[in-house]
């Protein structure tokens, strides 16, 4: 046991990416009764279809798993009333600042966790009561922070910042990268990508086996008028580097985006106007595989990397 095992009450400090239309109840479920933590992906819920996934996931595992929530969320105020009335333990904020839930929810005895993108941003964290930190590197899938810190960098940068306990994202599907990880301060790690592209994500399989046939260099970080966004290569990433080649405003890029092009290409599977999410780690995997399945290869290359380590 450690410290991220401890304060959440699982057998692995594996924590699966709340990502957008992907993290819904049997993704979160699994990953939970797989030894880790699952989270449910609010960002892409109306708040009462995040009541829904809070009461299937509940009924699917009696383990502990939490919600994450982007504090740009339009409806915060009735996310956070359920997630109270559903006595949710375990919230990760993320994009936004933590102060302005942290110590609310903590007063309803909630788990706080939320995700930086610098060591500056983690001592605010530690300031704001958060209970632990994620520390994510420009490797991830999604939404990305402004530094463009790869993991390898920012890891030993907030472990020196802060004395909380710390998770790792960004570019870790592996039982080796999280060695290399543990090895720079953390305590656990946040995988997305690797869980988006298993059975039980709620992504669609066009989007997964495009997604597992990626290479080295097939994802790009766009969108950084707005919110830097790693994202597929394809027909809609074209348009946008297009568009911010001319020199597009940010009202522009976002006409490009309309409503809905996440759902699009991830949910619905359109690889051709669809926004394709994803982090550069996808290129390590080849095929759809069940959660359980996964969470026991990184552990058993995990002890394998530690053990077979020589000293020097």
């Amino acid at each position: 046991m450690n410290r991220i095992t401890g304060l959440f009450g699982i057998q692995y400090p594996i924590i699966q990416g709340g990502m957008v239309w992907c993290s819904g109840w049997r993704l979160a479920s699994a990953v939970s009764n797989s030894g880790g933590l699952g989270l449910l992906g609010a960002g892409s819920m109306y708040p009462e279809v995040l009541r829904e996934h809070i009461r299937k996931c509940k009924a699917a595992t009696g383990k502990p798993f939490g919600v994450n929530l982007p504090l740009m969320y339009p409806e915060m105020d009735a996310i956070i009333q359920i997630i109270i009335e559903e006595e949710v333990k375990i919230v990760f904020t993320s994009a936004g600042n933590p102060k302005t839930w942290t110590g609310y929810l903590k007063e309803k005895g909630i788990t706080v966790a939320h995700v930086v993108s610098s060591s500056r941003f983690a001592m605010k964290c530690e300031e704001a009561g958060v209970d632990n930190i994620v520390a994510e590197g420009f490797e991830a899938g999604g939404h990305n922070g402004r530094e463009e810190t790869t993991t390898l960098c920012l890891i030993p940068a907030v472990r020196k910042a802060t004395a909380l306990p710390l998770i790792a994202a960004g570019g870790i599907g592996t039982g080796a990268g999280m060695a290399a990880v543990t090895a720079l301060g953390a305590e656990g790690v946040q995988i997305g990508t690797r869980f988006a592209l298993s059975a039980e994500s709620s992504a669609h399989d066009n989007f997964k086996n495009h997604c597992l046939n990626l290479h080295e260099g097939d994802t790009r970080l766009l969108l950084k008028k707005l919110a830097p966004t790693r994202l597929v290569k394809g027909n809609f990433t074209t348009q946008v580097e297009e568009a911010e080649n001319r020199g597009a405003t940010p009202e522009e890029l976002r006409e490009l985006l309309g409503r809905g092009r996440a759902k699009k290409g991830i949910f619905e599977g359109d690889l051709t106007e669809g926004e394709l999410e994803i982090g550069q780690v996808a290129s390590l995997f080849r095929k759809i595989e069940p959660v359980e399945k996964i969470i026991q290869e990184i552990i058993t290359e995990y002890n394998s990397t530690v053990t077979g380590i020589s000293p020097l």
